[in-house]
């Protein structure tokens, strides 16, 4: 039920900033749903609204020491590696999960002529502002 309804709080905030995905390389990100926890104090869920062009991609990244993530592609398809496992492809309705810690090592839509969307849900400690930190 929970699940349900974060999802359904997000992606009425996703529809409503009406964005589009752009023509970079690099994926768009807008937050698009912050709120703490009345019942866990310190912890925040942010929604999280990934596009990205034909042909984007992302650098290498970890996420925020705390973040537990929940993410779901909204249209297109999606290649992900998680901490050097193998490369899978998610496409729209699909989910997948990254836990405290993992490294990101690749993402990429998987199409060079159509966009995807995602939308990442994160369950993290209310002062983590830097949700996404590029590797060097």
């Amino acid at each position: 039920m929970i699940r349900t309804t974060l999802f359904i709080a997000a992606a009425a905030a996703i529809y409503a900033t009406g964005a589009l995905a752009d023509d970079s390389q690099g994926p768009k990100v807008t937050l698009v749903y912050d709120q703490q926890l009345p019942n866990v104090p310190g912890k925040s869920i942010k929604g999280v609204l990934v596009e990205y062009g034909p042909g984007g991609s992302s650098e290498a990244h970890t996420h925020a020491k705390s973040a537990f993530i929940y993410a779901t592609v909204l249209e297109g398809a999606i290649n992900t590696q998680v901490n050097h496992g193998p490369v899978k492809t998610y496409r729209a309705g699909e989910n997948f999960s990254e836990f405290p810690g993992d490294h990101h090592t690749f993402e990429e839509n998987a199409s060079k002529t159509e966009p995807a969307r995602m939308l990442a849900v994160f369950v993290v400690d209310t002062n983590d502002t830097n949700l996404t930190t590029p590797e060097k």
